[in-house]
């Protein structure tokens, strides 16, 4: 139990004391770049799958 207390205690204080956390400004601007990052992964995704389908369609379609 001791040791579970000790734990916890040490938790705590590397979270207060040693953690660098963000500033709002910060998260926020990180926020949108994987806004965009996501965005622009999903297009290209969307794209081959596009570029796929039509291919086969032509492969198929023959």
């Amino acid at each position: 139990m001791e040791n579970l207390k000790l734990y916890i205690k040490e938790s705590y204080n590397e979270l207060v004391n040693k953690v660098s956390w963000p500033t709002w400004p910060n998260l926020q601007a990180n926020a949108v770049v994987v806004v965009i990052a996501s965005l622009l992964l999903a297009f290209v995704v969307f794209l081959m799958d596009v570029v796929s389908r039509t291919l086969l369609d032509l492969v198929y379609g023959l």
